[in-house]
């Protein structure tokens, strides 16, 4: 079996690549590496609005129920309440089933270990052995041994009450927009904020298992930005599917994304004094604005590899505290071990309080450089990589940029394209750059 796990866990098309058999084969397999060397043993299951998550959720609890293993049932609740919970409530691993921002025929499977933390490359490789030539080594207990599927109600209220505690302040006198994406924070995120004093105006916000991220959430904030202009709003917040990434808009309707966020974010600690190290990681799709936004504040920026969990990788390597991508993962390791899209919100909010600024004055502190990212569907990512033609159109690309701009150009890790992004200070050379290198991968 070759690599089964992408940068976010196992992604698929619904009970076709991602069927509930190998959901079933993934609860034992997760079970037993997990959580072999405990004694009653518990993994929690979360899940987003996907009309398909209760499927592979059975089928994933019945899994890890056969291999002796209980499952505290979660039900729809956010990617970053999982893993907050799975160590809160002393658990030995967390589950998430969740497609983040892909359409609703997508879903996905990612794990957490009992610290909340996503899982290593080399625990992923461990599990993966185990759903292939080692598969008949997982024991199959019966009688008492079988694990019991247990519905936990409580997760929310804890989760809401662990963020109210974080933001200790009142929201009273703003106005804010929220977009929960028809998703997993669509009854978290408006009711906390309400009871922090806000005027919330809610919209995607009632899930019917197929309107989740459909025009709407951090990937089509269009609709956000009318109602922020049209309710003279703000803020305007955008979660995707599973609310581990938040996107904003500010008062003005101009959006903004998570690199300003946490320049944004990054200064109000650092005044405070609680930016540890001085540090800010950020990823090599980054713009390059934040660079030059880290060096005019003395805040040294580190480039990771795309996905939060390389983030949080060289979070934990270089002792800083905050880091994300321009997705909107944003990760606030003092508080949580992985993005989370009201948390951010939570703190970004914070920083406009504190400044006593609009968020478009804090927005405008980061210059943004003219960046276009262009995705190329593929049907072999590793194939379409290698083509001599694409490499060498590349090099020359990166001459004609020379030292005004850069290219990167590199695999999804979730889905099947190859993305192309080069950034520079002339918005029409790097459009026509984009364009001459996708050609080439496509033809």
């Amino acid at each position: 079996m070759g690599r089964l796990f992408g940068t976010d866990g196992i992604r698929g098309i619904a009970n076709e690549g991602l069927t509930p058999e190998l959901a079933f084969d993934l609860g034992r397999a997760v079970a037993h590496v997990l959580t072999s060397d405990y004694e009653n043993p518990v993994i929690t299951i979360g899940k987003d609005t996907r009309i398909s998550g209760d499927m592979l959720e059975a089928a994933l609890a019945a899994g890890i129920c056969s291999r002796g293993v209980d499952v505290y049932l979660l039900g729809v609740i956010p990617t970053p309440a999982i893993a907050y919970l799975t160590k809160h409530l002393k658990a030995h691993a967390g589950a998430v089933i969740s497609a983040s921002h892909n359409p609703v025929e997508d879903n996905g499977i990612k794990f957490f270990n009992q610290d909340g933390f996503k899982l290593s490359d080399e625990v992923e490789d461990q599990i993966t052995s185990f759903l292939d030539v080692r598969k008949n080594e997982i024991p199959r207990p019966i009688g008492r041994g079988v694990g019991r599927i247990i519905q936990l109600d409580k997760g929310k209220k804890i989760y809401i009450t662990r963020l109210s505690n974080i933001f200790k302040d009142s929201m009273k006198g703003l106005k804010i927009v929220i977009d929960s994406a028809n998703g997993a924070a669509s009854d978290i995120t408006p009711k906390l904020f309400k009871s922090l004093g806000a005027k919330v105006i809610s919209i995607a916000d009632e899930p019917n298992g197929l309107n989740i991220n459909d025009d709407c959430g951090s990937t089509h904030m269009e609709h956000l930005r009318d109602n922020v202009i049209q309710h003279k709003a703000d803020i305007g917040i955008a979660h995707d599917g599973d609310a581990d990434r938040m996107l904003a808009v500010d008062e003005l309707g101009r959006i903004v994304d998570g690199d300003q966020i946490m320049a944004i974010c990054a200064k109000f600690l650092k005044d405070k004094k609680e930016l540890v190290g001085g540090k800010l990681v950020g990823t090599v799709m980054s713009n390059l604005g934040l660079n030059k936004f880290c060096e005019a504040h003395d805040i040294e920026f580190i480039a990771a590899n795309v996905g939060d969990r390389y983030v949080l990788e060289e979070m934990q390597k270089s002792g800083a505290v905050l880091g994300g991508e321009q997705s909107g993962h944003v990760i606030f390791s003092k508080y949580n071990t992985t993005g989370d899209g009201p948390l951010t919100a939570l703190m970004l909010i914070k920083a406009m309080k504190n400044n006593g600024k609009k968020l478009s004055e804090l927005a405008d502190t980061m210059k943004i450089y003219p960046q276009v990212l262009k995705n190329i569907k593929v049907k072999d990512k590793e194939a379409s990589m290698n083509k001599v033609e694409f490499l060498e159109g590349i090099k020359i690309a990166e001459k004609e940029l020379g030292d005004k701009g850069r290219i990167l150009v590199r695999p999804s890790g979730t889905e099947s394209l190859i993305r192309i992004m080069a950034e520079g200070e002339n918005l029409e050379d790097i459009e026509i750059i984009v364009k001459k290198i996708s050609e080439l991968l496509v033809k």
